[in-house]
């Protein structure tokens, strides 16, 4: 579940800086993807952690 959840959080963070940065849908697909990835990791790094201390 919050592999998931720091999916979506990291393909919305991406999405937002390609439009800060003024990118076009292909640069905003992009961010998002490298978001999905990195907010998986993430989620997944922050599971493993949580289940090694309960």
């Amino acid at each position: 579940m919050i592999v998931i959840i720091g999916m979506l959080a990291g393909a919305l963070w991406g999405v937002r800086n390609a439009k800060q940065r003024g990118g076009d849908r292909k640069d905003m697909a992009q961010y998002g993807v490298v978001g999905v990835i990195v907010g998986g990791l993430l989620g997944l790094f922050i599971t493993i952690g949580l289940e090694k201390l309960l």
